[in-house]
């Protein structure tokens, strides 16, 4: 087993990151993954950078809140990150809030404008590449109003995995949700309920918006490079994986952000 394996394999036992929680949200088996004070517990990759860099300052944690900022940045260069939690979960409901600030850096892609989201089931940080801009993962993808229409938050976006719906197997990219669409300064709740292989379920502000079965890797490897799992001997179908969130270029923050296991005793 190479080394990246072991890695992604190594966080397979499914655990909670310590923090102090109040009693109610305890009481109630929420566990927060984010202390309000620093980045403890979690890993950053930003491409281009090395594992564990927190290049140009680009995660930072204010007021109680992680915060994805480019103000040292001279420019984006395609340097797309992520902060993983050092813990790979598997059967949990994952709750954080969002709100989008400021504006996008001008060299990113057009689409990170008001964009951004959280990975599960995501690759370990170990595992990626020097240059590489996703991990494979499932996104709940975070999007806001542009002025331009409808646009929907809480998308599935699959870098470097397929899942099924019906029964079928589901190739696209983006699959939409039922959201509404949502002031780019307003805080928004998202939450993610995950059974391992067999459900995953989106939900904003509470409602359910989107509902999918059967997460895999992708071998053709779109948007991501899931070839090195497989062949490091990662099994096809995605039963456990890191929570990441994201910076793509637009700023943003994250807040409240807690797990509910629901592993079975």
């Amino acid at each position: 087993m190479t080394r990246a394996c072991s890695a992604l394999f190594a966080c397979f036992l499914i655990g909670l990151a310590p923090a102090a929680d109040p009693p109610a949200a305890a009481a109630a088996g929420w566990i927060p993954l984010f202390n309000g004070r620093n980045l403890e517990g979690w890993t950053i990759k930003i491409a281009k950078h090395p594992l564990g860099e927190n290049a140009l300052n680009t995660f930072r944690v204010e007021d109680g809140i992680i915060k994805v900022s480019y103000d040292d940045y001279p420019k984006f260069d395609s340097r797309f990150g992520h902060l993983f939690t050092n813990i790979a979960y598997s059967h949990y409901i994952l709750r954080l809030d969002y709100r989008f600030t400021g504006h996008m850096m001008a060299d990113a892609p057009s689409y990170v404008n008001l964009n951004s989201g959280v990975m599960i089931h995501a690759q370990s940080p170990q595992s990626m590449g020097f240059d590489q801009g996703f991990p494979c993962s499932l996104e709940m993808q975070f999007l806001a109003d542009e002025g331009l229409g409808p646009r929907a938050t809480a998308n599935l976006c699959t870098p470097g995995t397929n899942i099924h719906l019906g029964g079928k197997l589901v190739t696209q990219h983006i699959i939409s949700s039922s959201a509404p669409t949502f002031p780019p300064a307003q805080w928004v709740s998202a939450e993610v309920e995950v059974h391992g292989y067999d459900e995953i379920i989106h939900r904003i502000n509470g409602i359910e918006v989107l509902r999918y079965q059967g997460p895999e890797l992708d071998p053709k490897n779109d948007n991501a490079p899931a070839t090195p799992l497989l062949e490091a001997g990662s099994p096809l179908g995605l039963r456990f994986g890191h929570i990441a969130l994201q910076a793509e270029g637009q700023p943003v923050w994250f807040r409240n952000i807690a797990l509910k296991s629901l592993e079975k005793p």
